[in-house]
C-alpha cells in the first residue's frame, strides 16, 4: 500500500464477527463483495484494493482474505478537507473470512488504533479538526498496535498445518493461517530499522478456523518481523506460501518472497535483490536468504533494471519455485520472468533462470503528486507497474500430495501488440521449468485489455481457475469520456498432458468507472497492483478489484486533467463537498465457482 517509486488484510460472534456484516447469501457461481464492513460513504474509509485470498487445504469451506483496506482511516473532512491522507499510524491490511467456501463472506470487529470516527465538520471552511487516532474497533488486522507496529497492506495468505508442542506438523493439529503484509513502525517507537518491513501474523484453527475463533482477537498470535532491516531498506511486495503437500519432506515449511528496495534514503530505491525467508517452526523465526544479486543492469537480461512482483509455491516433492518479474528499461518496456529454484527447504537456491520475455503496458506516463506512473487506462488512469509480473500455481496434490501432476502454470499481461491490444497470456511447464509452453493469449471480451491476471490450479491438475480485471474501453485522450473496468473469471480442464483444454468464461462481474476510484491524494485513480485465486479439486476462488459501486466526479475529472498539464496540486477539490458519496468506493468482489466438468 506504501511504496517507494518504482525506476521506482458465542458471544464473541454474535457480538463481534456477525456485527462486523453478513451479506445477502450469493448464488454459488455468482459473485459476492468480499470487504463487507467498509462504510461506503465516506473517501478513503470505502476504498479498498490489492486483494489475496487461500483455501485451507485441509477444511476447503474455509476460505481467508486480505487486502489494503482504508476502513479505519480518517474521512478528508478531517482537518483539511481537500486531503484525503493515510492517518499515520493507523492499519490498512483488512481481514475476511468465508466459511461457505468464498460464497459468503464476513468482517470481523477487533480493537486496535483507528480514526474511523474522525469524520471531521461538514463546513469546508473549518480545517482545525484534526484528527488523533484513538484505541476502538479496526477491521484490520489486530496486534500491530500493542507490538509498536503499523499494518501497511500489500496482503498475502496461506494455509498450512499447524505445528504441535515439539514442533512436529500433521494436519491433525489443526490448520494454521499465515497472513503476510507490509509494517512501519509506530511514530517515534523505531520497532525496526528502515521503512517498510513484511511481518507475518498467524491464527489457528481447531482443527480448523471457525466464525467463533475469528472473531477472538486473543486467538492470533503476535505478528513477527520476517525481513532484515537496515535504515535504507524499503521491503515490498512480499508474497507468502506454505508447503501444504504431506508427501513433501519440507512439509510444514513456511516461505516469503519479497523484494528489498535499498538505498532509499538517497531516494533511488536500488538496488532491488529478492529475497526469500524460511520458517520451520511455525512463523516463530526466520531465516533469510537474498537469491538475486544487488546490482542492476538494464542491458543484462539476467540482473535487469529491478525485481518485483515475485511468487512462490512447492510442489508435492517439496521443490521451491519462485518467480519474479525483472523490469528492463524502455516505455513500454521488455522485461522477463525469471525462475529461481530450491531442492533443500530454502536452504540453498538456484541462480535466477529467464524464462520469458514480458512486455509491460506503459503506453503512458502521468504525475501522480510526487513522481511519475505507467497507467494504461487513460489521462490520470490507474498505475500498472506490475500488470506484467507473473502469477504462477503448481498441482501439488495437497493437502496429502496424491495425485499431484506438479504441472506449473503461468500467467500475466503482456503489452507486446501494443495499445488496446493487450493480452492475458498463460504458459505452462510439465518438467519442473526447464521448458515452457509458448504463451497463448486467453482474454474472453473482444474488447478486454488486460490489467493484472491470477492463476490457481486443483491439486490434482485437472482444472485451472484464472481471474483477471480489464479495461473495456480504449486508452482515453481525457479525463471526460467514460471508461469500464470489469472482473473476469475463465475455466479450462487441463488434459493428461498438462495442456489447458481451453479456457472459457465462467463469470463476468458487472462493470464499473475506474475513474470513480483514487489514490488517497487523489491525482491518479488507484486499483492497487494484483488479483489472485485459489482452487480445490472441486471449485476455484477468485477476487479482484471492483468499482461497480464507485461514482465518477466531474470536479475531480478537470481538476485531475489539469494537474497532468501544470504539475501542481493547487485548486484539488473538497471531496466530500464536491463528489458524490461514494466517489472513491473501491471494493474487493469475488466468489466461488464448481467446477464445470
Amino acid at each position: 500500500m506504501r511504496r517507494p517509486l518504482l525506476p521506482l488484510l458465542v458471544a464473541g460472534l454474535v457480538a463481534i464477527a456477525m456485527a462486523a456484516a453478513v451479506p445477502a447469501a450469493a448464488i454459488h457461481g455468482g459473485d459476492t463483495e468480499v470487504t463487507v464492513g467498509s462504510n461506503d460513504g465516506v473517501f478513503s474509509q470505502n476504498k479498498q484494493n490489492e486483494p489475496a485470498v487461500a483455501i485451507d487445504a485441509a477444511h476447503p469451506n474455509v476460505v481467508a482474505a486480505g487486502s489494503n483496506d482504508n476502513i479505519d482511516l480518517e474521512a478528508c473532512n478531517a482537518g483539511d478537507p481537500t486531503t484525503c491522507p493515510f492517518t499515520p499510524d493507523v492499519g490498512g491490511s483488512g481481514i475476511y473470512f468465508s466459511f461457505t467456501n468464498g460464497d459468503t463472506w464476513i468482517q470481523p470487529t477487533y480493537e486496535g488504533l483507528t480514526a474511523r470516527n474522525c469524520l471531521g465538520d461538514p463546513d469546508p471552511a473549518v480545517t482545525t479538526d484534526v484528527c488523533v487516532p484513538e484505541v476502538g474497533d479496526i477491521g484490520t488486522l489486530p496486534g500491530y498496535f500493542e507490538n509498536g507496529l503499523s499494518s501497511d497492506g500489500d496482503p498475502a495468505l496461506a494455509f498450512g498445518p499447524a505445528p504441535d508442542s515439539i514442533g512436529d506438523f500433521s494436519w491433525s493439529n489443526g490448520s494454521r493461517l499465515y497472513y503476510a503484509n507490509l509494517a512501519s513502525s509506530l511514530t517515534g517507537a523505531g520497532t525496526f530499522k528502515g521503512f517498510e518491513a513484511v511481518a507475518v501474523s498467524r491464527i489457528d484453527g481447531d482443527p480448523a478456523l471457525t466464525p467463533a475463533i475469528v472473531s477472538d482477537q486473543g486467538n492470533w498470535l503476535d505478528p513477527v518481523i520476517v525481513t532484515k532491516q537496515s535504515s535504507t531498506t524499503f521491503s515490498d511486495k512480499e508474497q507468502i506460501w506454505a508447503d501444504n503437500a504431506e508427501s513433501s519432506p519440507f512439509f510444514g515449511n513456511v516461505y516469503v518472497c519479497t523484494a528489498s528496495f535499498r538505498s532509499l534514503s538517497s531516494g533511488n530505491a536500488l538496488p532491488t535483490p529478492l529475497i526469500v525467508a524460511t520458517s520451520t517452526d511455525g512463523g516463530d523465526t526466520w531465516t533469510t536468504k537474498q537469491v538475486t544479486d544487488a546490482t542492476n543492469n538494464p542491458f543484462n537480461p539476467k540482473k535487469g533494471f529491478g525485481r518485483s512482483g515475485c511468487t512462490i509455491r512447492t510442489d508435492s516433492t517439496g521443490v521451491i519455485y519462485v518467480f519474479a518479474n525483472q523490469f528492463a528499461v524502455g516505455q513500454p518496456g521488455f522485461g522477463s520472468h525469471i525462475m529461481i529454484k530450491s531442492f533443500n527447504g530454502g536452504a540453498n537456491w538456484t541462480r535466477p533462470e529467464v524464462i520469458f520475455t514480458a512486455v509491460d503496458t506503459c503506453f503512458s506516463v502521468q504525475f501522480d503528486g510526487a513522481g511519475f506512473r505507467c497507467v494504461m487506462d487513460g489521462v490520470a488512469g490507474a498505475r500498472d507497474d506490475l500488470s506484467s509480473s507473473p502469477s504462477i500455481d503448481v498441482a501439488n496434490g495437497a493437502p496429502t500430495g496424491a495425485g499431484a501432476t506438479n504441472v506449473i502454470y503461468d500467467t500475466w499481461v503482456d503489452g507486446r501488440d501494443g495499445v488496446n491490444n493487450e493480452h492475458v497470456l498463460v504458459s505452462r511447464s510439465t518438467n519442473g521449468g526447464a521448458t515452457w509452453s509458448a504463451p497463448v493469449a486467453v482474454e474472453t471480451g473482444g474488447d478486454d485489455r488486460g490489467y493484472y491476471s491470477a492463476i490457481a490450479l486443483s491439486p490434482d491438475g485437472t482444472d485451472a481457475y484464472l481471474v483477471y480485471n480489464a479495461f473495456t474501453t480504449p486508452f482515453r485522450a481525457n479525463t471526460t469520456d467514460a471508461r469500464s473496468l470489469v472482473g473476469v473469471v475463465l475455466h479450462s480442464d487441463i488434459l493428461p498432458s498438462g495442456a489447458p483444454a481451453g479456457f472459457s468464461e465462467i463469470h463476468r462481474g458487472a462493470s464499473g468507472d475506474p475513474r470513480g476510484s483514487a489514490q488517497n491524494n487523489v491525482v491518479l485513480e488507484f486499483l492497487g497492483d494484483y488479483v489472485y485465486a485459489a482452487a480445490t479439486r472441486d471449485f476455484g476462488v477468485a477476487v479482484w478489484n471492483d468499482v461497480r459501486n464507485a461514482s465518477d466526479c466531474p470536479a475531480v475529472d478537470t481538476w485531475r486533467a489539469g494537474v497532468q498539464v501544470s504539475l501542481s496540486l493547487a485548486g484539488r477539490p473538497a471531496i466530500q463537498q464536491a463528489c458524490a458519496a461514494t466517489f472513491g468506493n473501491t471494493d474487493i468482489f469475488g466468489g466461488s465457482w464448481a467446477d464445470p466438468s
